[in-house]
């Protein structure tokens, strides 16, 4: 069985609260999963990117908190 490996991006809304999408890999395949509002969905490519996006979209979420 591959081993599973956890990872997260974390972005700030304009109002300073944190919203978080979870990257969970196992083999070739990520799922992700965002704390906020549950969405969630599988990825094979660029997960992260995928995260990005979503929490741009969904919750106005474009600050980096680690820059």
């Amino acid at each position: 069985m591959p081993s599973m490996t956890t990872s997260k991006v974390s972005r700030r809304d304009r109002h300073g609260r944190e919203h978080v999408v979870h990257v969970r890999k196992s083999g070739t395949r990520r799922q992700l999963t965002c704390e906020t509002c549950g969405w969630r969905k599988d990825a094979q490519f660029l997960p992260w990117l995928k995260a990005e996006e979503h929490l741009a979209e969904a919750h106005r979420a474009t600050i980096d908190p680690t820059a």
